[in-house]
C-alpha cells in the first residue's frame, strides 16, 4: 500500500522509519512544515517528498498518518477523512475539549476509520495485563496503579502549548486504565505540585501530579505523573485483584533502584526515553494501522475512545483547579452545552 505521513518531528521521523520497514507499505509519501526536514527524512528512509499536506492527500495515498503539531490535528484529520482516507492521528484530536468533540462528530459522520495514537494498547506487557483481567484470573479488581514518569521536562515552549500534564502526559495512563480494565471512569480527584522549573507555574501547569479515578464498578485507579525522573523513563501498570496481582513494565530496564540487600533487579540499563521503552508497541501500532487501511480490522483506538480520555483529562484539570472531585457526567453535560453553542 501507499501511505502518507504528515509531520516529521521527533515522533514523525521515528514513524517514517517504522513505516518504511513494514512489509505492507510499498511506498511512503512524507511532508513537514520545514522543507529541509522533509528532504532529510525522505532521503534517509527512501520516501517521496512533497511540500504540503494538500499535495500529499492528492498523491494517490491509501491512508494518512498525522504526526504534526497539536494545533494542526483538527484541520489535517478532517481533510483526510473528507477525502475518504483511513487516518492515524497522534493524540490529541484537538487542544480544547469542545474542539475535540466537534472533530469526533465530524469524523463519525464520514464513516471513515480513524485510529488515535495510544501505543500502550500494543505493548506486550499491557496486552498481557488486559488478557489477565479478561480471563478472570485476577478475580475482581480493587486497585489499579498507572505510572508515567518522564526523565526530564520538555522545553518551555512545549509545556506552554501542551494543555497541561493531565492533557499531555496522563492521558496515556487514563487510556490504559480504561482499555486494560474494560471499565469507564466515573469520578476524578486530582492534585499536583511544582518543585522544579518556574515555567510550569508561569503557564498554570504542574510538574508532578496524581489522580484518583473511581471506575464504574468501584475499582480505584491511582495515576502518578512527573516531569522529573532522571533515572529514566518509567511506564508501569499494576493490577491488584481478589485472587492475584500482576504488573506491566517490570523489566530489566525499569528505572528504579532497589534498596533491598542482595537484590539485583532490575539489571538495567534503565529505559532512557519513551521511544526505546515503547519501541515494540510503536511498531505494532503502525502495523495495526496498515491492517485498518487494508480493511482487515476495525480501528483499535477510535475517536470515541479518544473522547473518553479527553473527558477524564478535563475532569482532572478541573479537579486540580477547584480542589474537588469531578464527576465525568458533569463534563459530558458541559460538552453537550458547548456543542450547541458551536
Amino acid at each position: 500500500m501507499r501511505l502518507g505521513l504528515i509531520g516529521l518531528g521527533r515522533i514523525g521521523a521515528f514513524h517514517a522509519q517504522t513505516l518504511s520497514d513494514l512489509p505492507a507499505v510499498g511506498s511512503l509519501v512524507v511532508t513537514d512544515a520545514v522543507p529541509g526536514v522533509t528532504a532529510e527524512v525522505a532521503e534517509r528512509v527512501g520516501a517521496e517528498a512533497v511540500d504540503s499536506p494538500a499535495k500529499l492527500l492528492a498523491a494517490g495515498v491509501d491512508g494518512v498518518l498525522i504526526a504534526a503539531a497539536t494545533d494542526a490535528h483538527p484541520e489535517l484529520l478532517l481533510a483526510a477523512v473528507d477525502a475518504g482516507l483511513p487516518t492515524f492521528c497522534e493524540k490529541p484530536l484537538a487542544r480544547a475539549a469542545a474542539d475535540a468533540l466537534a472533530v469526533a462528530e465530524r469524523v463519525r459522520a464520514t464513516g471513515v476509520p480513524v485510529q488515535v495514537g495510544y501505543p500502550r494498547r500494543f505493548d506486550p506487557g499491557f496486552l498481557a495485563a488486559r488478557a489477565a483481567v479478561a480471563s478472570g484470573e485476577l478475580g475482581w479488581l480493587h486497585t489499579v496503579r498507572s505510572t508515567t514518569l518522564d526523565p526530564a521536562p520538555p522545553p518551555p515552549a512545549y509545556i506552554a502549548g501542551s494543555g497541561g500534564i493531565f492533557r499531555d502526559c496522563a492521558v496515556h495512563d487514563f487510556d490504559a486504565v480504561r482499555w486494560v480494565t474494560g471499565r469507564e471512569v466515573v469520578e476524578v480527584y486530582a492534585t499536583g505540585s511544582n518543585k522544579g522549573e518556574r515555567f510550569f507555574t508561569e503557564v498554570g501547569d504542574v510538574d508532578t501530579a496524581a489522580a484518583v479515578l473511581t471506575l464504574d464498578d468501584d475499582t480505584v485507579a491511582l495515576v502518578s505523573n512527573s516531569r522529573y525522573n532522571p533515572r529514566g523513563y518509567d511506564v508501569r501498570l499494576e493490577l491488584h485483584g481478589s485472587v492475584d496481582s500482576v504488573a506491566a513494565g517490570l523489566d530489566d530496564g525499569l528505572p528504579l533502584r532497589s534498596t533491598e540487600p542482595g537484590v539485583t533487579f532490575p539489571a538495567g540499563p534503565p529505559h532512557g526515553f519513551f521511544m526505546d521503552r515503547l519501541a515494540t508497541a510503536f511498531r505494532a501500532e503502525l502495523a495495526a494501522f496498515a491492517q485498518v487501511v487494508a480493511g482487515e480490522r476495525p480501528s483499535p483506538c477510535t475517536v470515541e475512545d479518544a473522547m473518553e480520555v479527553v473527558w477524564i483529562a478535563e475532569a482532572a484539570a478541573l479537579s486540580l483547579q477547584e480542589h474537588r472531585p469531578v464527576r465525568i457526567e458533569e463534563l459530558h453535560h458541559r460538552g453537550q452545552k458547548g456543542r450547541h453553542l458551536l
